[in-house]
């Protein structure tokens, strides 16, 4: 079983949840007793006793994700070699089925077929903001763009702007090594964290952050998110030098400590369990 692949996804979608929205396993007691305290111990210092207490095989995870703004729910099963196998097997591909009442068969199958089309991306990028359209029966297709939106929001504009994303892992050399030549083309000073999940985060002048935001969009990624792009006050920053990788969640949550913005991430939920 790739378990650690797994908690780390448990742990980037329970993360991710906004206001109205909730995550919650549905096994058996016992089974959801064991993925509770693996999900919460993951990255902590609990992880290693809590592992050697675990049963073998590990049950199959299975939660459900909901909104409370709507009708619809999801249930989602991680088959036993998911993330690994997942590219070679369609049977190791998550099972994600639609619940709700009042549900047409026409409705049913609309949200079947939106389902099948991002099952190979998480939760959190695209069945989570559909459900929220669904519930305020809001057309999206003409949903402005989140530079333009929060840069014409304000006026006059500060020079300075930073930005985090997050998808669900960075592992590819080729984007390594993009991110690493566009911090030093656009003067950014940042970090990015590899693995699962990915964490990005920069700051520089207003146009090289939407530059830099742009050109990582325009990749192939994994539930990219971007979680803001907003002024910031550098004049007495004496960290915003160079370009650093980090390989655990705990390194960025130190690394934004130094910076003085561990509340930007904290805030969100993330390395909430390194803060445990």
């Amino acid at each position: 079983m790739c378990l650690d692949s797994q908690l780390q996804e448990l742990q980037l979608i329970q993360h991710s949840l906004l206001p109205g929205e909730s995550f919650s396993f549905i096994l058996p007691p016992e089974d959801s007793r064991i993925w509770s305290s693996l999900l919460h111990s993951f990255n902590t210092a609990a992880s290693t006793t809590t592992l050697s207490s675990l049963p073998s095989p590990v049950p199959q995870v299975k939660f459900q994700v909901k909104t409370t703004d709507a009708r619809i729910f999801f249930e989602v099963q991680f088959p036993e070699r998911y993330p690994e196998d997942s590219d070679v097997d369609t049977a190791q591909v998550p099972f994600i089925s639609v619940n709700g009442e009042g549900i047409s068969r026409d409705e049913h199958h609309r949200w079947r077929t939106f389902v099948q089309e991002k099952s190979a991306e998480l939760l959190c990028m695209h069945l989570l903001p559909k459900l929220h359209e669904d519930g305020h029966s809001v057309d999206t297709a003409g949903t402005t763009d989140i530079i333009e939106q929060q840069s014409t929001n304000r006026l006059p504009e500060p020079a300075n702007y930073h930005a985090l994303l997050t998808s669900h892992h960075l592992v590819s050399p080729t984007k390594r090594r993009s991110l690493q030549r566009w911090s030093s083309e656009l003067s950014l000073s940042g970090f990015s964290k590899v693995g699962y999940p990915g964490v990005i985060y920069a700051q520089s002048s207003q146009e090289n952050i939407q530059e830099f935001v742009a050109n990582v969009k325009s990749m192939q990624w994994l539930a990219l998110r971007v979680r803001f792009v907003e002024p910031i006050d550098l004049a007495n920053d004496k960290n915003h030098q160079g370009w650093t990788e980090f390989q655990k969640v705990g390194e960025v949550v130190e690394e934004m400590k130094r910076r003085g913005r561990d509340k930007y991430i904290t805030e969100m939920g993330i390395g909430s369990s390194a803060l445990q």
